[in-house]
């Protein structure tokens, strides 16, 4: 076997790409991650560098993984601004480091595209060994799944484990196999408390005279993904930050990628003031980006939440992951979930001394998981699990 590094996907047919995943994870496909590259949204001066790893046995790729030379710790997720400056207090370069991810996607899903378990174990011993030759600082895994994470348990103590906690809707079937059909049936799962809340947050939508509509890619016209893409921008705006994804790579995710690309929008009046673009997978929503041109009571649950659920319980989908962070999820019925990230880090002393420390931040992670899940808005017994 060879390894090769890629300055582009575009260096790779997509049927190569895309052999190695199920197809059923949006981000992992190689239309998703070359128009992220192609169409202006990963830029060197905003840290992203392509850098991706593949494995070959002769002519055939075997195993690859999505990665990018990162000067800034910029749109993981993954929080380090505090390793950096250790780093940089004594007189050491953190950056560049070596990142395997989706660019600006906090969503779980593979990161070593493999053939074989073996592949992927590959893939961990090749990316350490790489980054260690290259002089770089560190290689970083985010959002990898359970069977991405047995890859890198042979090598425990080097590779250091975070996790945190994101919040996802789950249409889990019950005792006798049933799952959720409607929004009514999902409420009548919560307690009187927090059924009446949100039934009181989506009556004050109602009577301000929203409506919504729900387009797929292959539907979008030029003027919904432009409006869509103005209400992202605004959002970024609010903060001070740069709006990472072009109008044209909207454009691009609705010509090559129709099926996947959900937006809700909301209008009164005929006219839209909110909106929120997803991704379908095979079982699962991805909500990701919002913005709004009014501010009125209960817009944002509507259009970010309670949309994308009833569009799941119509399409039925299985879950619906809304984006990282946010409390104020547990309430509308996201459950706490465990996400994980892996870390090499090249230097021996700094290894040693963050060990421990993820150790602790674990501990004080799982335990605020386990403080959420004892208020969650449900009756006893359901979404216990």
């Amino acid at each position: 076997m060879s390894i090769r590094l890629l300055d582009s996907l575009s260096a790779l047919a997509p049927a190569q790409w895309d052999a190695l995943h199920d197809g059923a994870n949006p981000f992992l496909a190689h239309a998703f991650l070359l128009g992220l590259e192609q169409h202006g949204c990963l830029r060197e001066d905003w840290g992203w560098t392509p850098h991706h790893l593949t494995v070959w046995d002769g002519d055939t790729l075997v195993a690859a993984m999505p990665a990018y030379l990162k000067q800034n710790s910029h749109g993981e997720f993954v929080f380090d601004h505090a390793w950096a400056h250790a780093y940089a207090q004594r007189g050491l370069d953190y950056f560049p480091k070596w990142l395997a991810a989706v660019p600006y996607s906090p969503v779980t899903g593979p990161r070593l595209l493999a053939r074989t378990p073996e592949h992927r174990r590959v893939l961990v011993e090749a990316m350490a060994q790489l980054c260690e030759r290259q002089g770089l600082s560190s290689a970083h895994v985010n959002f990898h799944s359970a069977d991405d994470d047995r890859a890198f348990e042979d090598d425990n103590d080097a590779w250091l484990q975070r996790v945190d906690i994101q919040y996802h809707w789950r249409n889990e079937p019950d005792a006798q196999g049933r799952r959720w059909q409607d929004f009514d049936q999902f409420l009548a799962a919560f307690d009187h408390k927090h059924r009446k809340n949100i039934r009181q947050e989506r009556a004050k939508v109602a009577r301000a005279g929203i409506g919504f509509r729900v387009i797929e890619g292959g539907d979008a016209s030029d003027a919904d993904l432009a409006t869509m893409h103005g209400f992202y921008r605004n959002t970024f705006a609010e903060y001070g930050n740069h709006a990472a994804l072009t109008l044209e790579f909207l454009r691009h995710l609705a010509r090559e990628m129709p099926r996947s690309l959900v937006i809700f929008l909301a209008q009164r009046d005929g006219e839209p003031i909110a909106g929120a673009l997803c991704l379908r997978g095979g079982d699962t929503l991805y909500g990701r980006y919002w913005g709004a041109h009014a501010n009125l009571p209960g817009l944002h649950f509507e259009t970010c939440y309670y949309q994308g659920i009833e569009y799941c319980l119509r399409e039925g989908l299985h879950a619906f992951e809304p984006g990282a962070q946010g409390e104020h999820k547990l309430a509308r019925g996201f459950l706490p979930t465990q996400v994980r990230s892996r870390h090499w880090i090249a230097h021996p002393g700094f290894r040693d001394a963050l060990r421990p420390w993820c150790r602790d931040e674990a501990t004080s992670v799982l335990g605020y998981a386990r403080t959420l899940a004892a208020h969650t808005p449900f009756k006893a017994g359901i979404g216990d699990s």
